[in-house]
């Protein structure tokens, strides 16, 4: 049978989404790129905000219209939290929330499993996730969070916190590499708090990953900052741990932080950049903020704005506040009109443009290992590898100088071309 995986959201959503391709696969069907060619369709939802919950709607009724003959199976956080409207959705076969998510593989082929396993389950092959056009593995190490932020509903959707065992982690980032993916992302809805269930932490867990596997990277989805040990950036002197890592901070006001339940105040967040920067020179933070939070003055955001470009982060998720059902923030008094949260959200993302380049001409002359991961061709018709550099920036080389993709090589930066950074192959 042949299967079709989509997700919008979060990096746990796809991490999810690869842990389902490769239990497909185990069990001898097919993951396809083309939904068009589906038998089986799985959609993990998300609903962080009201226009990713609208979204996912809306991809809902697109795969259906692009294949009604095949079975439609939604998941994730929209599908938790709107079941029985999901559940009537034209199209939508099952519906399984995030508590069944274990159960999706099985509960999705049931009535459709073939009579016996074909030979392909049962022989080693590449991993489900490159038939993905993915070259980047997420694990999935823990789910839920204990926190309760004002505007957050994914708390709600996910439940409590549930890690995974180092062990189960460790046998994975194994079997990935041994598939042939270079490069692991640690992805949870709250990855700081790992362990806080079952007598571990991130730290114990990053130590077992560099000992116990042969992995090349290691990358971080995002981390609460205030999650983080004073010695946390020591791990970094390892070269196979990568130099970046997003740590979400929202504002850059306290009175604001304050107003959303946040845990780290912004001379914590400093201070937490500053040993990271210390530990590795060229490490690279990324980050979330929200314009226009409830009870934001412009005294707030001119505050946020002066931080951000303090800290000169390499990219910036730009998010428009927008009352999320279900939330504090929704009932919080001083709504900010929208016209005000739109021009804040535009200021945003000129600054963070602008601090985008900045870094990257900051690196142009240096060196780095890239991970190619996938060709292109430009408008000129010419042919390009991508990739990423260790501290996460985008680098593209003309596809004659760079060997093949998925694999690493040496690269000299030596110019910009727009978002990203042109690079030329100095060896192997």
């Amino acid at each position: 049978m042949k299967i079709h995986l989509k997700a919008l959201g979060c990096r746990l959503n796809e991490a999810e989404l690869e842990q389902w391709a490769r239990e497909y696969t185990l069990r001898g069907h097919q993951v396809v790129s083309e939904q068009e060619e589906a038998d089986l369709v799985v959609l993990n939802t998300c609903a962080v905000t009201g226009e990713a919950a609208r979204k996912s709607r809306n991809l809902m009724k697109r795969l259906h219209r692009a294949n009604p003959r095949a079975r439609l199976v939604v998941s994730g956080c929209h599908a938790t939290l709107s079941a029985d409207e999901v559940a009537q959705t034209l199209g939508v076969d099952l519906v399984v929330p995030n508590s069944d998510k274990e159960q999706l593989v099985t509960r999705s082929l049931e009535g459709m499993e073939p009579g016996s396993m074909p030979l392909m389950a049962t022989e080693p092959g590449e991993a489900a996730l490159f038939r993905r056009g993915r070259h980047r593995a997420f694990i999935k190490v823990q789910d839920g969070c204990r926190y309760r932020c004002t505007f957050c509903i994914v708390t709600v959707a996910r439940g409590e916190e549930r890690s995974r065992s180092i062990a189960d982690i460790v046998d994975e980032a194994n079997r990935l590499h041994a598939e042939g993916i270079h490069e692991i992302v640690l992805a949870g809805v709250h990855v700081g708090g790992y362990g806080s269930d079952i007598d571990a932490d991130l730290a114990g867990l990053v130590r077992a990953l560099l000992q116990d596997t042969d992995v090349p990277r290691i990358r971080f989805a995002s981390v609460e900052p205030w999650d983080l040990p004073e010695d946390f950036f020591s791990l970094f002197e390892n070269p196979r741990l990568m130099p970046h890592m997003h740590l979400p901070l929202q504002s850059g006001s306290d009175a604001v932080l304050r107003r959303m339940a946040r845990r780290c105040k912004t001379a914590q967040f400093r201070a937490l950049v500053e040993r990271a920067r210390e530990a590795v020179p060229g490490f690279n933070v990324t980050t979330d903020i929200i314009a226009g939070f409830p009870g934001e003055t412009e005294e707030d955001w001119q505050q946020t704005l002066a931080f951000v470009e303090e800290i000169g982060f390499g990219h910036i998720h730009a998010f428009t506040f927008s009352p999320r059902e279900g939330t504090k923030a929704a009932r919080l008094p001083e709504q900010i009109p929208h016209e005000i949260r739109k021009r804040r959200t535009r200021e945003l993302v000129a600054l963070a443009g602008r601090l985008r380049a900045e870094a990257m001409k900051a690196q142009l002359g240096s060196e780095t290992e890239v991970l190619w991961e996938r060709p292109f061709t430009d408008d000129a018709g010419r042919q390009w590898l991508q990739g990423y550099t260790r501290n996460y920036f985008r680098v593209q080389a003309p596809a004659g100088t760079a060997s093949a993709e998925n694999r690493i090589q040496r690269v000299g930066l030596v110019d910009v071309d727009g978002d990203a950074l042109i690079g030329t192959v100095r060896g192997e």
